[in-house]
């Protein structure tokens, strides 16, 4: 269905360009689309986190999960609307450019923004707290498989949000990236509701994580999985542990979760720049720590306030992930609202990692 909505919107837009518009006004269209598709990427996050920080006063808790999705429309509407109307008054007068560049210019510009236009309304429906399969099913209900995504025709949601990943480069966000915050933006999303019951959050009404000062170092030889099996390695790949601690306050809405719904954001060893800059790379958790050498791999994560010790404002657990040999874990994000830097201070060699904070969830003990 995904991909149809994507051939009738490109075709629809075509030919509308064709019959109704002309090349410099179907041209201008496209650039103000593209414009107001930067405004949305560029400032959805921070529109939204304004509706989220006062969802506890809410009178409609449902709309909060919605909150960046519809704040991307938004955006992206108002800037279309007031930029198309200055365009209109600009270009009262008709200018025709002969019968050939006319038409090939229309059709093209119609099919660029068709593209352009699916790719938006996707990365919409994406960010929107649906099930699974829609859009699309982009990756297998029982495993997912975050290297192997499925993609919709023409890759039109990626399109656009890897075009913006360019695009960025810091100018929209002071000195933040959008690569760098989200790469791989559509599969983040994706996974942050994959699997997710109706009782599982994928936004927090505030900041529900902590990163300790002593965040990761090298897993352990002989690590186990929950079975007693020595835990998989891959090649180019080392076993690294980040702790992460999840606050006491916002147990609402982060004592429930899933793996995937947290992330770890690397970029290569020896990165000098800001790490909020340039592009990261995504690594998700394998499990977490149950026993000193041995890890629990679990679908979805239940804290309960007994969980919490006494007087203790947070719950570190110890997380799992392999991480490329030459990158080194800069942030950690949770959920879709949720970033904490990872300072270089707090990677450790194995040597100076502090003892392990295991959890066994209540249903397992």
């Amino acid at each position: 269905m995904a991909s149809l909505l994507v051939v009738l919107i490109i075709s629809g837009c075509a030919v509308y360009q064709y019959f109704k518009s002309t090349f410099v006004k179907a041209f201008a269209t496209l650039i103000i689309a593209i414009i107001a598709s930067i405004v949305a990427f560029g400032y959805f996050e921070i529109l939204a986190n304004v509706f989220v920080s006062r969802s506890a006063n809410t009178r409609v808790p449902a709309l909060v999960p919605w909150a960046q999705p519809l704040c991307f429309a938004l955006l992206f509407i108002l800037t279309f609307a007031m930029l198309q109307t200055l365009a209109m008054q600009l270009t009262r007068k008709p200018v025709d450019l002969g019968f050939l560049p006319e038409r090939i210019g229309r059709v093209a510009c119609g099919m660029f923004l068709g593209l352009t236009l699916s790719g938006l309304l996707l990365t919409f429906l994406v960010m929107a707290p649906l099930p699974n399969k829609y859009p699309y099913q982009r990756f297998d209900q029982g495993n997912a498989d975050t290297e192997k995504p499925n993609k919709v025709l023409l890759n039109a949601d990626g399109f656009v949000t890897g075009w913006f990943s360019i695009v960025s480069g810091g100018s929209f966000s002071g000195k933040k990236s959008f690569a760098a915050l989200h790469p791989n933006f559509l599969d983040q999303v994706f996974l942050n509701r994959h699997s997710a019951a109706d009782d599982v959050s994928i936004i927090t009404s505030s900041q529900a994580i902590n990163i300790p000062k002593k965040a990761a170092w090298p897993a352990p030889q002989g690590l186990k999985d929950s079975n007693g099996q020595p835990v998989p390695l891959k090649t180019g790949h080392n076993l690294t542990i980040v702790r992460v601690g999840i606050k006491k306050s916002a147990l609402r809405d982060a004592g429930k979760f899933t793996l995937s719904q947290l992330r770890l954001i690397c970029k290569p060893k020896g990165y000098t720049k800001d790490p909020l800059t340039g592009k990261g790379r995504n690594v998700y958790p394998i499990g977490y720590l149950k026993a000193a050498d041995q890890i629990e791999v679990s679908s979805r994560i239940q804290i309960e306030r007994d969980d919490f010790e006494k007087d203790a404002m947070e719950k570190e657990i110890d997380f799992v992930f392999r991480v490329p040999n030459d990158f080194e874990p800069v942030l950690v994000e949770f959920k879709l609202n949720n970033i904490a830097q990872i300072p270089r201070s707090a990677i450790v060699s194995a040597d100076q990692a502090p003892p392990p904070a295991l959890f066994i969830q209540a249903s397992k003990k």
